[in-house]
């Protein structure tokens, strides 16, 4: 059982949990230790993030992980202002901090000054290794954390709704960047706070979500029956 299977992950699992469990299945199905079977993913989704992650199943496929992990990718975004998190998301400490009202015309020219080549400074809950260990990790601890900015680049982004204090957006953005930062630094920009509420990643490169299969009741047939051959 090899190829390329895509997963509509839900909110609360990890990355780790997706690849952890389609392994116990197909090894499952092989009649192997999980160990032996090997299973990867391209593009780590926060566990309060939902939508399209790429499973790569068996060494020939797994030997390929980089050919799918930079490819660009598309985001449904929902941005909550007037509010801050610890980390940027629902899952941190939320804080009110009451700003300026936003309009859509402020919001929409925020958004054209974010399209395009731009410098971003990754959250310091982020997967990011420094001196050998992760960011988060390190930020958790209660550690002093700084991280380099870096060019990323957002192909298109658009607002789709505006209910202050809720927005809802639509990026489609390069590999390595962090939407959490994007949010906030949106934000920042139009002299309040803001925090990522809800997160969906709906493509990856050519791949869909609508072409993913749900975690409930899965399967190996339906692993098996879903897979992708390139």
């Amino acid at each position: 059982m090899t190829g390329i299977l895509l997963v509509d992950k839900p909110s609360g699992w990890t990355s780790f949990d997706v690849v952890n469990y389609v392994r116990k299945i197909v090894a499952n199905e092989e009649g192997k230790k999980p160990k032996n079977i090997k299973v990867g993913h391209c593009g780590t989704l926060d566990p309060f993030a939902t939508g399209l992650l790429i499973l790569l199943i068996g060494k020939e496929y797994t030997s390929q992980a980089q050919n799918y992990t930079k490819l660009d990718k598309t985001y449904e975004i929902t941005m909550h202002f007037g509010a801050k998190s610890s980390t940027g998301d629902p899952e941190g400490e939320i804080t009110q901090l009451p700003g300026p009202k936003i309009t859509e015309p402020q919001l929409n020219s925020a958004l054209d000054i974010f399209t395009g080549v731009i410098l971003q400074k990754p959250p310091i809950f982020s997967a990011i290794k420094v001196n050998g260990q992760r960011a988060y990790k390190l930020a958790r601890a209660g550690q002093q954390v700084d991280l380099e900015p870096r060019e990323i680049t957002i192909n298109d982004i658009n607002l789709k709704n505006l209910e202050y204090p809720i927005a809802r957006i639509v990026a489609s953005v390069s590999s390595g960047t962090y939407i959490r930062s994007l949010v906030e630094d949106i934000a920042h920009s139009l002299k309040t706070s803001a925090y990522t509420e809800v997160l969906r990643r709906t493509v990856v490169g050519d791949f869909s979500v609508d072409n993913a299969i749900q975690i409930d009741g899965l399967t190996a047939a339906k692993i098996n029956k879903n897979l992708i051959e390139k």
